[in-house]
């Protein structure tokens, strides 16, 4: 499985882009939630990724953090929804306010995401509320979290942290550490 793909971006066309991993052209497909963070062609990035394979083709979806990964694993996982519709999905709006409105029961904000009928709506809502709980906990927790601190409250759920704890935690050390992996030292001692 490929899960990770540091590279440069080479070409840019929503859904796809070209990324060039030391001169392998890897054809990836992101959300557009991904793409208006995208660094301009030429640059290096890092994406998290997810392999589909099926029959007839190999799809390598890119993320740029762990929560939309998280948030398109869970949404392919219900019955009618692949992962092309997942990823018009996650485009359509923020991994927080898509998990809000499926905790909140609002399928009729989700009807306005293309491809999202009535009925694939409900049944989003219903197969996914219960998977969603600890995620909607966690953005409760307030505060802005950037890269750095998102990769940390990831590596602390990894280890098999609560989400709620592991982003109480990386959000009172805050910003004032240089790196993620001291963020996650600080992060572990304070957590025990």
């Amino acid at each position: 499985m490929i899960g990770r793909l540091k590279g440069i971006v080479m070409t840019k066309r929503p859904p796809e882009l070209l990324l060039d991993v030391n001169g392998v052209g890897y054809e990836v497909l992101a959300p557009m939630t991904t793409f208006y963070v995208l660094p301009e062609e030429g640059q290096p990035i890092v994406l998290l990724t997810h392999l589909v394979v099926r029959e007839d083709a190999h799809q390598l979806f890119g993320f740029h953090n762990e929560s939309s990964r998280y948030l398109f694993r869970t949404l392919i996982k219900v019955s009618g929804i692949g992962p092309k519709l997942a990823l018009a999905i996650l485009s359509g709006m923020e991994t927080d306010q898509l998990v809000h409105y499926i905790q909140s029961g609002n399928s009729a904000a989700l009807t306005h995401i293309p491809g999202i009928g009535k009925k694939t709506a409900e049944r989003l809502i219903i197969e996914t509320r219960d998977r969603l709980k600890e995620w909607a906990m966690t953005c409760s927790v307030r505060g802005p979290v950037n890269n750095k601190m998102e990769d940390a409250i990831s590596a602390l759920m990894a280890l098999g942290y609560k989400p709620h704890d592991a982003k109480r935690v990386v959000m009172k050390i805050g910003k004032e550490t240089n790196t993620t992996e001291e963020l996650i030292r600080l992060a572990l001692q304070e957590i025990r």
